[in-house]
């Protein structure tokens, strides 16, 4: 039976966090929200303080960061004091919670960067209503790449780890259409679930570039944290623990190559750096 989510405003002492770890070729990430409507069952978030020190169960709470703007705003200028200001949106949730549709948080923290334009956004997310910014996007030009989590083609097994997250069908489509718009894209295969062989052929029109991460790679402990999850045992529910391994990647790594052709692809870490400045 799943929990009804808690949503509630708060007040935010900042909103720009220098960046580090997988992140440090950015400057700051940007996180509009904390908490995650999709509670996604290997999310690393789930092993960080943010969800460790909180009672409710991950995937049951969201905050609203409700004067993230008006912080966004300030803080900005005093980035940029320091440097370049590479900015990536987001690294604990998705900039696109649920709520986004009503409360278009995330939206007008584009328009303040537009006011003050960063040397490049990154923005990573999973559900179908980041489209709805493409008009924002465009005035971004080549400093912005938006980034859709596609982590396996097949909806039985997108249901077993991330019931709650949106289908793969529509990311598909979503970010199909903001390529389609111009704007730099990206399909992220991250982590790597078990998909079928013709995962690389679907994701070849949808995105200017492909990656490819997995829970050993990607989760910040060489799949320590996975593994405290207890993930391996939705493998083996499944009949799928040969896909629990850190070699399985190069199989699906091998059947991209073989596939993509002009569409670039990258591994990892190497997915998630900011553009040319």
């Amino acid at each position: 039976m799943k929990l009804e989510l808690q949503v509630k405003d708060i007040i935010s002492k900042s909103i720009l966090t220098p960046a580090k770890g997988a992140l440090e070729g950015f400057s700051h990430s940007l996180n509009p929200y904390a908490g995650c409507a999709f509670g996604c069952k290997y999310c690393y978030v789930r092993q960080l303080p943010v969800s460790l020190y909180r009672e409710e169960e991950w995937g049951t709470w969201v905050d609203i960061k409700t004067n993230a703007a008006a912080l966004l705003r300030k803080e900005l200028i005093k980035a940029r004091k320091k440097g370049p200001v590479t900015l990536f949106m987001s690294s604990s949730t998705d900039p696109y919670q649920p709520i986004e549709f009503k409360t278009k948080l995330t939206r007008s923290l584009l328009e303040v960067m537009l006011e003050d334009l960063p040397d490049f956004l990154f923005v990573q997310a999973r559900s179908p209503l980041v489209k709805r910014d493409v008009d924002l996007f465009k005035q971004f030009g080549n400093r912005i790449r938006v980034s859709m989590t596609i982590e396996t083609d097949k909806e039985e097994i997108r249901k077993a780890f991330s019931p709650s997250a949106p289908p793969i069908p529509a990311r598909m489509k979503a970010i199909q259409e903001i390529t389609e718009a111009g704007i730099p894209t990206q399909a992220t295969i991250a982590p790597l679930l078990p998909c079928s062989k013709e995962f690389p052929k679907k994701l070849k029109q949808i995105a200017n570039r492909v990656v490819l991460d997995d829970f050993w790679m990607g989760d910040g402990s060489r799949g320590k944290r996975t593994e405290k999850l207890e993930i391996r045992k939705i493998y083996e529910r499944m009949g799928m623990e040969k896909w629990y391994n850190p070699h399985a990647y190069k199989v699906v790594l091998k059947m991209l190559q073989e596939e993509l052709g002009h569409v670039e692809l990258l591994v990892s870490q190497k997915g998630f750096q900011p553009g040319e400045q």
